[in-house]
């Protein structure tokens, strides 16, 4: 997700042994040469994060806590392409972090508080998990939960941010600061045809960094023109 916080330094070293899956898991993979004090992790990049998703969300599904998956991973359960980019993002309300993060250690998950307010930080086999309480410098709320859906990830279920929500969360991020339209540009594409655009496009405005990511979508054949400038 963009703006990922900077590094902390976790309160248990990441990949310590008592890293475990949640109880009737299903890892679907196993390295039997991992070494000492490393978690069994797949030998692919992509389904180590995978395997991240479908831990947490099991966890956070368990104890009933509001939440969405969000970030490539959200994209790819929609639909789009198994390159993931870096992380496993989860979206849930500020109120409920720190039920969220007592969850994730009772999972055996390390779990810290990086220099933003705006996230907690937790590792699941090897791989950075971001606990997010806000998209676009705007709060998570139950109004964006309640329109995620329901997917599968690789067999385990659990809500995913609906389309449109997670098109407008990566695309109003954008600034002068942090604008990777190459990282976006595949899942636009990909889920093109499920994004209400024009939503997307009254949530963004008039800044001048989505606005120039819509003017590429356009020239790209990606989207359409606004109504008011089609012919």
């Amino acid at each position: 997700m963009t703006g990922s916080g900077g590094d902390a330094a976790p309160a248990r070293r990441a990949g310590s042994p008592d890293l475990r899956l949640a109880a009737g898991a299903d890892p679907g993979w196993s390295v039997s040469d991992a070494p000492p004090q490393a978690p069994h992790l797949p030998g692919d990049r992509n389904q180590a994060i995978l395997e991240a998703a479908k831990q947490v969300g099991t966890l956070l599904k368990r104890k009933g806590h509001p939440f969405a998956l969000a970030g490539s991973v959200a994209a790819y359960a929609h639909g789009g392409s198994e390159n993931l980019q870096h992380d496993v993002d989860f979206c849930v309300r500020r109120e409920d972090s720190e039920a969220v993060a007592e969850t994730l250690r009772e999972g055996g998950l390390t779990v810290y508080e990086p220099p933003e307010d705006w996230l907690i930080k937790a590792k699941c086999f090897g791989q950075d998990v971001d606990i997010i309480f806000e998209l676009a410098h705007q709060p998570v709320g139950l109004e964006m939960l309640s329109r995620a859906e329901e997917l599968s990830v690789e067999s385990v279920r659990m809500p995913v941010l609906a389309p449109t929500d997670l098109l407008w969360g990566l695309i109003a991020a954008f600034s002068e600061h942090h604008c990777d339209f190459g990282a976006v540009l595949p899942i636009a594409r990909a889920l093109r045809e499920k994004v209400d655009w024009e939503r997307v496009r009254r949530a963004c405005g008039d800044e001048p960094m989505p606005a120039a990511f819509f003017f590429l979508l356009e020239r790209l054949d990606v989207i359409s023109p606004p109504k008011e400038q089609q012919p």
